[in-house]
């Protein structure tokens, strides 16, 4: 419940919200976004080490991986 005269100062969860930047509006390349995901969960794996959450640790540097064999792949494929 909401006091009176208090105003909310976020939008409530599962709106729609206009995009930050320009990378959340889906420009660039599936390689480009893939890089950008390892980046990301790298970042978020070391954040879940830092606080001993080791079965998170372990998935998100499982998505990373995956995510740079990725664009390992693709890199390799444009190189041919």
């Amino acid at each position: 419940m909401v006091k009176k005269g208090r105003r909310r100062t976020r939008a409530p969860a599962g709106r729609d919200e206009a995009p930050r930047n320009d990378e959340s509006r889906g420009e660039g390349d599936p390689d480009e976004a893939a890089l950008f995901i390892a980046e990301t969960l790298a970042d978020l794996a070391r954040l879940a080490r830092r606080h001993k959450l080791d079965l998170l640790v372990r998935l998100l540097e499982m998505a990373q991986m995956e995510s740079e064999e990725r664009v390992r792949l693709r890199g390799r494929r444009n190189l041919s």
